[in-house]
């Protein structure tokens, strides 16, 4: 039995209980915890496929979609509140939220809608990584990955969130929940998009395709995206027949692929393994336009490091071919051949030469000092985030993070290029050492499972301390 002076001392306590703001904060605290445990597996996928922390993916998906609750979450499973934009062909839905018409009256604005919540986070990944707006957030991949903070800051700086104190809000949820844990964290199978990104349609150079999932068949797919077989087949060049098997993982395009490439890059270096099929692929440039671009005869692979042009006019010399050493370094999954060599199934269309693209690609100028937050910068679906003063903030796995300091936040600055990959012909014992070279959107995670080798062995044959890399770069492989 509690004696006079210990009820006293409880009385405190069973007043907080009793307070209705103490039962919503433990309820908003379940639902923030049960959305977390929902979406961390995918939210640590694209992080292995991508790039962006685990904890910034969940800590914005909290923040922008309410945890869920959010009538867009909801009702379209968009719980990044990506808009429609040009380019856009699926289902959508209209909510007001920030666009005006020319008398300065508030209209709705056109959202996208998927098929399910875990599209969208894969959408949200594209979204960041969509070569036309590298100009904005190109520099936030050349950050530490295990950086969230700058990486919060970052997303202000480019420009993501209209809130002053967007940046706060995200590191609030990451130290509170410590979301950080799942930057460490590696998952399973991961080197290309699984079954969940399959249901959602996905778009490429302003064309529309689909991941293949497990089992899928070509008849499946045209089933799911109401798109005829006959039509899957002549817009993909390596599909000759219904009863072709499709690999999962597989890029399906659901509409013809563009004469030339229509983001920043003209040219594609050539890595290990690529051919032009899969340069074809990962542009949605026709195959037969990057052979006759480039001076390339049908079947003719150009060599490692050789320049590929995705638009304009052709090219005044032919790349160098592929030599028979090379041949034996081809890492590329095998792909059926159409009958007679064919390589494309379309009627032929004039050259078609586009402009080269006019928006500036620096990344923003460096944040010295953000904006002072102030109240009332939230939108509607934005919960409230309460944070206990008394709690310290949870230890990272490999650092002590402190409580964020708004008076004075971290400086984002450029990450500079890493030094020049040192080779030792003594570290391979099969032979002459085999390079590999980035191209965009590529992680050491995904290049280490490609050649059968772990993350750190990478990293000591180049001398890479970090896990930043960049497209271009020139990296040991074995």
């Amino acid at each position: 039995m509690f004696n006079r002076f210990q009820s006293l001392a409880l009385l405190p306590l069973l007043l907080l209980l009793a307070t209705p703001s103490f039962g919503l904060m433990a309820q908003q605290s379940e639902t923030q915890l049960n959305y977390i445990n929902r979406f961390k597996d995918v939210a640590v996928q694209e992080m292995e496929r991508t790039g962006i922390p685990a904890s910034i993916k969940l800590a914005q998906g909290l923040l922008e979609s309410n945890a869920g609750q959010s009538i867009l979450a909801r009702r379209a499973n968009n719980h990044f509140g990506i808009k429609c934009g040009a380019d856009w062909q699926g289902d959508n839905i209209y909510r007001e939220d920030d666009d005006y018409d020319a008398n300065g009256k508030l209209i709705k604005s056109c959202f996208r809608s998927y098929k399910n919540s875990d599209a969208s986070y894969i959408a949200h990944s594209e979204f960041l990584r969509d070569p036309r707006k590298a100009f904005r957030y190109g520099f936030l991949f050349r950050l530490d990955p295990m950086d969230y903070r700058n990486w919060a800051y970052g997303l202000k700086q480019a420009g993501y969130a209209t809130s002053p104190t967007y940046p706060e809000s995200l590191i609030s949820l990451i130290e509170r929940y410590e979301l950080f844990r799942y930057d460490n964290t590696t998952a399973v199978d991961i080197d290309t998009p699984s079954d969940i990104v399959a249901s959602g349609i996905l778009d490429n150079n302003d064309v529309r395709y689909v991941v293949v999932s497990e089992g899928e068949s070509l008849e499946d797919i045209a089933k799911r995206v109401d798109v005829s077989v006959r039509n899957l087949i002549s817009y993909n060049e390596k599909i000759g027949n219904s009863q072709q098997d499709v690999a999962e993982g597989e890029r399906i395009y659901l509409q013809p692929k563009r004469n030339g490439y229509r983001g920043k890059d003209k040219y594609h270096t050539v890595g290990i393994g690529e051919t032009m099929f899969t340069i074809s692929q990962e542009y949605a440039v026709k195959m037969s336009k990057l052979y006759k671009r480039n001076r390339l005869s049908s079947g003719e692979e150009p060599a490692v490091n050789e320049k590929i042009k995705l638009r304009g006019c052709k090219v005044k010399d032919a790349p160098k071919l592929r030599s028979e050493q090379e041949e034996t370094l081809d890492l590329s999954p095998a792909a059926p051949v159409l009958p007679n060599g064919e390589l494309d199934m379309e009627e032929p269309e004039e050259e078609e030469t586009l402009p080269a693209p006019t928006r500036p690609v620096t990344p923003p100028p460096v944040i010295v000092q953000p904006e002072t937050p102030t109240s009332g910068g939230t939108k509607p679906d934005v919960p409230i985030i309460i944070v206990d003063p008394n709690r310290p903030p949870a230890p990272s796995p490999t650092t002590t993070p402190t409580a964020p300091n708004t008076s004075n936040p971290p400086v984002i600055t450029p990450v500079p290029n890493p030094p020049a990959p040192t080779t030792n012909p003594s570290d391979n014992t099969s032979g002459a050492p085999v390079y590999h070279t980035v191209v965009a959107g590529e992680t050491l995670y995904g290049i280490s499972r490609r050649y059968n080798i772990t993350v750190d062995q990478l990293k000591s044959f180049n001398g890479i301390t970090t896990n930043t890399i960049q497209a271009g770069m020139k990296l040991r492989v074995k």
